[in-house]
This record gives structure tokens, sequence and C-alpha cells, in this order.
């Protein structure tokens, strides 16, 4: 199930509220959210349950045993028996086959594949348990949650799926004592519809458009034309998965959960650095804080700590070589910037980082997109003008022209604008009298009506990350 399914909004979520606050009391909320959550999963990934219902248990257990003996030994190995699990279990259902693959370059080896499906939303479960384990022996968590407490955190459904990556002990008070506030609530409706809008408006009309230029002959394809496809793909995973997070971060609103920002507007980054600092920030935090900083950081040894943290990136993205190029890739520019390049940006007018940062992001795309590596670099020299083709056509004319006024939009919602203008015009409706008040639930009712429609009459509608 997804959010933005007509079932998922106007059969599901009403039937949750119903019964969510019909129940008076957080422990049988908790009851409502598990088994709602549970369903959710098995909507479309009803073996898998079993899975997820096993992580929560092992988690349960190793924790407890983790806490007793947390500053020992004795803990030490529990939590590395305990990661180690969760990393067989990811391992075993993500890259398995990826290994057997490259292991069958060999010869004489010819290994059976396993052929299993990947588990919906493994990468995040996973994670989320790995840290909480972690947490518990570091004594970040100070005491261990409940089967139930354990079981919610790693089904809860809004962001069970894509996230984004919640820290156990940041949402710990909340499993016991969630108060009810309309003022949270209406705020959260408010950021589920922008979500929403992202997924079903942007991110969509994006992806119905991108794979004309991207998945196309290279033979036939135009030097400003790969531009524009690749810019095109850009808007659509930025849009996909912001708006995911943001359906997640409102729907944890509206039942008394506090989630973590997961993007900050990366695309008006002026460096690959800052890029990181502002996507996918939940991810950073977990590579940085259970990777990178135990490995040494910044303090010894820091080209091999990147190295390790944007391999494990890649990896985690998808197992294909060019996600772990992709994480290589950044995790190179990375480096180079905290050598010397860092100190040019900034000397620079801010257009031309703005410029340097963009074009380092639509390249690294790319390699992100073409999970074929021959095609992804065939792409790459179209882009830089080194294959024979033309500078444009008439095809890529026809197509700007007639979506002019949809990417304006699309670009400009990837800035801070549309709020800094919302935050306008909000000082100036106290003037406007009783205009206010309507404003906000008048915007939710216009964007609601318009994804409902544009649902109800497309059949494209998948989330990118979902596979990750």
């Amino acid at each position: 199930m997804v959010f933005s399914s007509l079932f998922f909004l106007y059969v599901f979520l009403p039937l949750l509220f119903l019964f969510y606050f019909l129940s008076k009391r957080t422990s049988y909320r908790n009851g409502v959210l598990i088994v709602a959550s549970l369903l959710f999963y098995a909507w479309g990934e009803p073996i898998w349950v079993t899975l997820l219902l096993l992580c929560g248990l092992n988690g349960y257990w190793f924790a407890h045993y983790i806490h007793r003996h947390k500053g020992t030994r004795t803990g030490m190995w529990l939590t590395a028996a305990a990661v180690s699990v969760n990393l067989v279990i990811l391992g075993f259902f993500k890259y398995a086959d990826f290994f057997i693959a490259n292991l069958n370059l060999l010869p004489r080896v010819d290994l059976p594949y396993t052929e299993v499906a990947l588990p919906i939303g493994i990468s995040f479960f996973t994670f989320q348990m790995m840290s909480y384990l972690v947490d518990v022996y570091r004594g970040d968590v100070k005491r261990p949650g409940t089967f139930t407490h354990v079981l919610l955190y790693v089904s809860l459904f809004p962001q069970l799926i894509a996230g984004p990556i919640v820290r156990y002990k940041d949402i710990e008070h909340e499993f016991q004592d969630r108060r009810f506030s309309w003022t949270s609530f209406s705020s959260g409706i408010t950021r589920f519809v922008i979500g929403l809008g992202k997924k079903v408006i942007l991110a969509n009309g994006c992806g119905e458009l991108a794979p004309l230029f991207l998945d196309n002959q290279l033979s036939e394809a135009t030097v400003l034309g790969a531009w524009f496809g690749i810019l095109l793909f850009a808007l659509q995973i930025y849009f996909d998965f912001s708006g995911y997070s943001d359906m997640a971060i409102g729907l944890g609103k509206m039942v008394g959960f506090t989630y973590p920002e997961n993007f900050n507007y990366p695309y008006i980054s002026r460096s690959a650095t800052e890029f990181w600092r502002r996507w996918n920030m939940s991810l950073g935090s977990f590579f940085r804080d259970y990777v990178y900083i135990p490995l040494g950081g910044n303090r010894r040894w820091q080209a091999r700590n990147l190295l390790v943290v944007w391999f494990l990136t890649g990896l985690w993205h998808g197992a294909s070589w060019n996600f772990i190029f992709w994480g290589l890739y950044f995790g190179f520019l990375i480096y180079i910037e905290k050598l010397f390049l860092l100190r040019l940006l900034r000397q620079l007018p801010v257009f031309l980082s703005h410029i340097y940062a963009t074009v380092a992001m639509l390249l690294g795309w790319v390699f992100f997109y073409f999970t074929d590596m021959s095609s992804g670099i065939r792409f790459f020299k179209t882009l830089l003008g080194l294959e024979k083709a033309k500078l444009y056509n008439l095809e890529l004319q026809i197509y700007v022209m007639d979506h002019l006024f949809f990417l304006i939009v699309a670009v400009v919602a990837c800035t801070p604008l549309p709020k800094q203008l919302a935050a306008a015009l909000s000082a100036r409706l106290p003037a406007m009298g009783r205009l206010r008040p309507l404003s906000v639930p008048l915007f939710n009712a216009t964007v609601l009506f318009i994804s409902t429609t544009m649902l109800v009459g497309s059949t494209y509608n998948p989330f990118l990350y979902f596979r990750f």
C-alpha cells in the first residue's frame, strides 16, 4: 500500500483514525497502530510480515540482554551478534544474488541464485533496529522497550517503507505518553498534503517525462535533451523521496510522533558536502554516528573512513555496481572539497558555486539512474558533448515549450521561495480578517482535490525509494 493511493486516502486512513481516537489509553492506541501497520505492510507483502515480527522479537530479546551486560565484554559481543543478525537478514535478501552474480564471473564458478523477492523497506527497518541495539549498548536508550514498544518502533507504518530512519531514543517517551493536540494534528494534515502534492503532481509529472529523454536510443539523443532528461529525473527523485518524507512526518504528527526532518532544500547547495547535509539527512546521520565517527571520523584515516562510508552509502541504495560507483563518486568529491575545494568555492560568487554543485549533482544522478554501466557512461559522454550528437532537435523544443510552466513551478518548488512567500502572505493576512483561518484549509483542500483527480486519471504512481 502506498500513501498516494485512493484506497489509503479514503479507506485505510479514515478507518485508522476512527479506531485510534475511539481508543482512550495510549496502550490501546499502540495496539491499533501495530495492527494497522502490519495490515499496511501485508497489503503488498503478506509473507514478509513474519520477517518484520522476527526483527521486532530479535531486537526486543537482544536489547534486554545487552542492557543487562552493557559496559562489559559480554555486552559488546551481544551487540555485535544482534547487529550481525540484522546484517545477515539485509545481506541475504538484498545482496545475495548480487554477490553470486559477481562470483559467477570467475572461472569454473556456477552458483545458483536465491531468486528471493526483496521485502519492501528492509533497508530502513533493519537500520532502525541496528541503531536501537547500539544505542542500548551505549546507554543512549535508558531502558529497553517492551515487546509492544519495540514492535511498534520497527513496524510503524508512516516511516516503515521509505523512512526517514528514526532513532528509538528520539521517540521513546512517545510510546508511553502521547497527548492529542489539534494544533499538531492540523499541522500534520498540512505537512501530509504538501508531501502528497509533491508526489502526485510534481514527481509523477517529472517521472512521465524523464524516460522520454533517458530511455530512448542513445544514438538519437541530443546534448541538451540529455541534460533536460537528467534534470527531470533529479526533480522526480527529490519530489518523490521528500514528498514521502513529508507525508511520513505529517502522519506521525497526527498520531503523536515527532519524526526527524529528512530534506532541507538540497538543490540550493553550493557544494557536494552541503548537498549531503541536506539530502536524506537521517541516512547521513546514521552513517556518521554508527560508521564514520567510530572509524575515527576526521581525526585519523579520514580518506579511508570516507571511502568506507560512501561505498556503504552507494551499496545501501541498491545491489548494483552503478549505485556503488555513485556513492564513491560523491565520496571522492567530498574528500576533494575537504582538502581544498571548499575554500575555493567560498571565494567564488554564489551563483558560480551553485552552478558547480548543480552540475556535480546532475552528473551523479546519471550513474544512479542507469543500472547498466555502459549505458550510463555513454549518456555521461553525451552530456559532455563527447558523443556525435546534435545540440538539440525540434522534439526537445516542443516538449520544453509545452511543459514550460510546469518546469518553472517544479524548479521553484525545490527552493525555499514558496515557504517564504507563504510567510509573507501570512504576515499580510491579519489585515484581511476572517480570511486567515480559512487559507490553510483551503490550500489543503485544493491540493487534495487536484491530487485525487490526478490519481483517478493516471496509472503512473511508483515510489522510487521503495526498491531500496
